[in-house]
């Protein structure tokens, strides 16, 4: 397979980094027949002495006879204590990484197959770069907290729909991204799904099928009634809130989802007025939106969490598609919608009964 000591596999989605290692592992195994020369070990540690049990196996393993002779394989799977978390930055896991690194650095691998898979990781950590450098590295992609690895998405999605012998229109592969919320075990499931209902090779996926068949994911950024809302298209708007309330549903989760983007798009708007950002199409400047970050973090007080109070902790694809879909209003109609909504919401603590009147004069007052 390679002439490395070991194959490691790693990304920012634990899912197409395990996605990637399982295809890897059915080739790295193929050639054993003794079962007993093939071994997979967890990696997954909540606490440092798992990290101590993963790595006191992995040494047995790899340094262990195959019982009948040949060659062994051995799996570290789905590692989790390369990561920034409470247990990466122990002082224990730590020193077990550089106990690791020893074995690693003795593998023969004309005797030991290794294959090494780990998400998410702290690519700054000194085992994580010697992994990357010493071992044969194979990105597994994936979108990142800062809008990266969409490509990565898209060609999953492409491959799965190749698997199925459909294909998929361009447009719809944006709607269903957004519907699942960058999710890509999400975005698999759906394709397979949407690919099964159209039951014949050769059909197309389209995104009136998408807005059909996939339910919004996430936490209600992808609302019908706020995708017609900031379109600017009052009579969708109106539409999509007849349905919402056809099916019995309340006016809060609304009035909160559309708070939740027009603080977003707030913030947008007056980075791009002020110059701090620009965007071309739905493609917003990477440089400069980390600059700005930056620039404003103290601003934030340290809120550093995905949350729409702070635009820098947003999926930067995602940012890109909020202004370049429908109008981009000015900020005083930004202000002036936000106002609007603290208003529709003291109507329906006032009227609970007139939920579906309060939005919908709220909907003609700012689109009208």
């Amino acid at each position: 397979m390679s002439s490395a000591p070991f194959i490691y596999v790693s990304g920012p989605d634990d899912y197409l980094a395990s996605r990637m290692a399982k295809d890897i592992w059915a080739e790295v195994k193929k050639d054993v027949t003794d079962d007993f020369s093939i071994e997979v070990i967890s990696g997954q540690a909540g606490k440092v002495d798992e990290v101590a049990d993963a790595v006191n196996r992995f040494r047995d393993a790899t340094q262990t006879l195959g019982l009948f002779g040949g060659r062994r394989v051995v799996w570290l799977k789905d590692v989790t204590f390369i990561a920034d978390n409470q247990v990466g930055r122990a002082e224990g896991t730590v020193k077990l990484c550089e106990d690791l690194q020893e074995v690693l650095e003795a593998i023969n691998p004309d005797e030991v197959g290794v294959l090494i898979s780990a998400s998410p990781v702290d690519r700054r950590k000194r085992f994580a770069k010697f992994l990357e450098k010493t071992g044969d590295y194979r990105p597994s992609g994936g979108m990142d907290s800062k809008g990266g690895g969409v490509e990565t998405l898209v060609a999953a999605l492409n491959r799965e729909c190749e698997a199925m012998k459909v294909t998929i229109a361009r447009e719809a592969v944006e709607v269903l991204i957004s519907k699942v919320n960058g999710n890509s075990r999400l975005l698999i499931e759906e394709t397979r799904k949407l690919g099964t209902y159209l039951g014949e090779p050769g059909k197309q996926i389209t995104s009136a099928l998408v807005e059909e068949l996939t339910p919004n994911f996430g936490e209600g950024d992808f609302f019908e009634s706020t995708e017609a809302f900031f379109a600017r298209d009052i009579n969708w708007t109106l539409s999509a809130l007849r349905r919402h309330f056809f099916s019995g549903n309340d006016a809060r989760p609304v009035i909160a989802s559309l708070q939740n983007r027009n603080r977003l798009l707030i913030q947008l708007r007056a980075l791009i007025d002020g110059g701090e950002i620009t965007a071309s199409g739905s493609s917003i400047s990477k440089p400069m939106f980390e600059r700005a970050a930056a620039k404003y973090a103290s601003f934030y007080d340290g809120l550093k969490t995905k949350s729409g109070y702070n635009v820098f902790t947003q999926n930067l694809w995602y940012m890109g598609k909020l202004i370049s879909s429908g109008k981009f209003p000015p900020l005083k109609a930004l202000i002036d919608h936000q106002l609007e909504f603290i208003r529709a919401f003291e109507e329906i603590v006032e009227r609970p009964n007139e939920q579906e009147e309060a939005l919908r004069a709220m909907a003609i007052r700012c689109l009208a």
